[in-house]
């Protein structure tokens, strides 16, 4: 692991760091992009900082300095061997008082580098009684305020599963914990749209853009009884659904096989710092 911070890569990665006093530790004032390394380059590196300004922009942080960013991913890769890996970017409101409000320093930027394991090829999901709000101040933002997600995950755990879906506040599927999700009816792949509240992802707009599919909005009673269920992120591509609460699905079916062959056949062209 490699971790730099605001302009100096740290002698120690796992020492103290960040203030007691940043709005990010305090209250979760902050943003993230974590990017997937495939033999030490970033994949669709562009898209995911285009994505965490949004963020930024989304909860009225400072413009992020791209430069600094790139700088940041350039030193925490540097000198590291990591045939699979991931690089996390940190971006918070920096120090600040101790509550809601915003204090008058500088941001903060971390940047942390290290060794993935791949994930399995099949995973199982559970439903989750809590909505995601389509309305809310973070809808669609990829904050740092997690909590929400840990103990959704927690729940899917405790159910046998290794992830958690959530529905959105009008009853329709909305995304998982981390990632997106795709599902196939009738031959037809869909997946929920933006005003469903899920996170724009990455993978979710390449799976589109590469293969195909119908963004719908429809009752999560829909997808869990789908032909067909796979999730996407950015450390875990295409993941086929063997078990969505009790029901046990085909994993991979024909057409979440047939996305997964077209992301291995299209990944290298968005490997480097450029792309």
């Amino acid at each position: 692991m490699r971790a730099w911070m605001n302009g100096q890569l740290l002698a120690d990665p796992t020492a103290p760091a960040v203030p007691v006093t940043d709005h990010g530790f305090t209250v979760g004032d902050g943003v993230f992009e974590s990017i997937k390394v495939v033999d030490g380059q970033p994949f669709a590196f562009a898209r995911h900082l285009e994505r965490l300004a949004r963020s930024a922009a989304g909860l009225s942080l400072p413009e992020v300095d791209e430069a600094a960013v790139r700088a940041g991913v350039v030193a925490v890769l540097e000198g590291q061997d990591l045939p699979l890996g991931r690089v996390r970017i940190t971006y918070t409101g920096g120090h600040a008082p101790l509550g809601s409000g915003r204090g008058d320093d500088s941001t903060t930027l971390v940047v942390v580098a290290d060794a993935m394991a791949p994930w399995p090829e099949t995973t199982s999901v559970a439903s989750v009684p809590w909505p995601r709000n389509e309305r809310g101040a973070l809808s669609g933002l990829k904050t740092t305020s997690y909590a929400e997600n840990v103990v959704a995950l927690a729940r899917a755990h405790e159910c046998g599963a290794t992830e958690a879906m959530f529905a959105n506040l009008a009853g329709h599927l909305c995304e998982g914990t981390g990632c997106n999700v795709f599902y196939v009816v009738g031959g037809e792949l869909r997946t929920p749209s933006l005003a469903s509240g899920c996170l724009a992802g990455v993978t979710r707009a390449l799976v589109l853009e590469w293969y195909g599919g119908v963004e719908v909005d429809e009752p999560i009673e829909v997808a869990a009884a789908a032909d067909e269920v796979f999730l996407v992120s950015t450390t875990r591509d295409v993941q086929a659904v063997a078990r969505w609460d009790d029901r046990e699905l085909a994993a991979p079916g024909p057409v979440t096989a047939a996305v997964a062959a077209r992301w291995r056949e299209r990944e290298p062209e968005l490997l480097g710092l450029d792309r």
